[in-house]
């Protein structure tokens, strides 16, 4: 259950627990025992919580925003979520934390990065566990002021954490479970809940649209595929149409180019690209940008059948272009050449794709930060500042023209695969080849922050809903 916000002057009486803003550098709230602080260890630091006795008799945590001058808006996302892991035994937290800011802060900017962390900070995924210790905290008031603006602000934090929620049980799942049909049934579900215009293609439809690249990944496998579109359309005239593109692979098993056992144990996370469009999807319903936003994500496991896709096949996809398969655990941008073709024929005026596409760019950027590419600058910039405005963490990398004859083929118009180095730069060279021609179009691998393996701020361990919060603030801020 996500958390419910509200607000109020008092502290209300079924409160357990009030939180309090404390700097490195300031003053501790009255009725506190400094000593009995440094004997703990507490010294304010950004978000460091210490929940201490409080004079009225309810107990106060005290929450560290680090040193004054230093102070950022953005912290707050991890402060928020370092709170609600401290509270989690506390089913109703009141908090004055956002009126211990310093002077000339953006108050709305705040209270919604507080108000994400919180929900971010509280999710737990327990669906499995037989027995869970489920945390008890299920009501935030903020006490103090700012009105209107600061419950707006937790309104867009909570539709957008909540997405991001959806987004991270999605990828937690077990590919098992979350196959291709019910994965595309749970988004139909939640966009039909949410006012989307849902279309799903089954495997006859996807056939009949010469998706070529999706029934090569598909064909070892007894589950059949799907693509899933979602279309977004403003009440008003649309400010340009964007275009997200998700990779959806359920399970990756790498087909007959076996993945190791080591290599296997977290693909579920495979679709963490589909996974963040389809929150992404939700979050926008309610935020509602002005530009029309559709999204495409392709659905199917990519396994090791009797009938499998081999090394050395060659895959027709839906722009024509032939593809020679030397490595079948490179799948994910075959799925991606036919969801980049759908888009691409509807002239969208800017596209984004988002996989967990190549080990290489967790070796170039390490597991916390996804690689930008792209075939414009300044879509590039548009979409990197949507990341730097939603706390989510990309670096740019090339697309070197050169190195696209990494991809050359002797028998079809390219290879699956450019050879030992730049793989990272040679999936998005590859990528680049089912964008139409004088699109603008963005690709994010996110192989590393998909998924992670230690609580990291907001991000806990599994599925992270990388690339909701980003793709969300693109569309509302999206410039055709």
């Amino acid at each position: 259950m996500s958390l419910r916000f509200a607000t109020s002057r008092s502290v209300p009486a079924s409160t357990g627990l009030v939180a309090v803003a404390v700097f490195s550098d300031g003053d501790r709230p009255d009725g506190v025992d400094e000593a009995e602080l440094t004997a703990r260890g507490f010294e304010g630091t950004t978000g460091q919580v210490q929940i201490v006795a409080g004079a009225s008799g309810t107990p106060v945590a005290l929450v560290g925003l680090g040193a004054t001058d230093e102070f950022e808006v953005d912290s707050l996302r991890r402060i928020g979520a370092a709170l609600a892991r401290a509270a989690r035994r506390t089913p109703h937290l009141a908090s004055m934390v956002l009126d211990g800011l310093p002077e000339g802060h953006d108050a709305a900017a705040a209270a919604q990065a507080f108000g994400e962390g919180l929900i971010l900070g509280a999710y737990e995924y327990t669906e499995l566990k037989s027995d869970p210790t489920k945390a008890e905290l299920i009501k935030v008031t903020h006490l103090g002021g700012g009105g209107k603006t600061i419950t707006r602000a937790l309104e867009r934090a909570k539709a957008i954490a909540d997405a991001v929620c959806f987004a991270r049980d999605l990828v937690n799942e077990p590919g098992g479970s979350l196959t291709a049909p019910k994965l595309a049934q749970v988004a139909g579900r939640m966009g039909r809940k949410a006012g989307l215009k849902v279309s799903i293609m089954d495997e006859k439809a996807i056939a009949k649209a010469g998706l070529g690249g999706i029934l090569g990944v598909n064909r070892g496998s007894t589950l059949p595929p799907r693509l899933v579109k979602l279309t977004y359309e403003p009440e008003a005239k649309a400010r340009g149409t964007l275009a997200l593109v998700g990779k959806g692979i359920t399970f990756d098993a790498g087909g007959l180019s076996i993945k190791t056992g080591t290599g296997m144990m977290t693909m579920k996370c495979d679709m963490g690209g589909a996974a963040a469009v389809l929150g992404a999807m939700q979050a926008i319903a309610a935020v509602k940008p002005a530009a029309r936003v559709v999204a495409y994500t392709p659905l199917t496991d990519n396994m090791l059948g009797g009938d499998a896709t081999r090394p050395g096949d060659v895959l027709t996809i839906r722009n024509g272009k032939t593809v020679e398969v030397l490595n079948t655990d490179a799948e994910g941008r075959l799925v991606l050449a036919d969801a980049l073709s759908l888009a691409s024929e509807t002239e969208p005026d800017a596209i984004v794709d988002l996989a967990t596409l190549t080990g290489a760019c967790m070796v170039a950027l390490g597991p916390r930060m996804a690689g930008l590419m792209g075939n414009d600058d300044d879509w590039i910039a548009q979409v990197r500042s949507a990341a730097d405005n939603a706390g989510e963490r990309v670096w740019p990398l090339p697309l070197p023209d050169d190195y696209r004859k990494m991809l050359d083929s002797n028998v079809a118009d390219l290879k699956n695969i450019g050879g030992p180095h730049a793989g990272a730069l040679t999936a998005g060279l590859f990528l680049r080849e089912f964008v139409g021609e004088g699109l603008r179009w963005a690709h994010l691998d996110i192989a590393g922050p998909a998924f992670g393996d230690a609580v990291v701020g907001e991000v806990p361990k599994g599925g992270s809903g990388f690339g909701v919060r980003l793709l969300v603030e693109l569309a509302e801020n999206f410039t055709p």
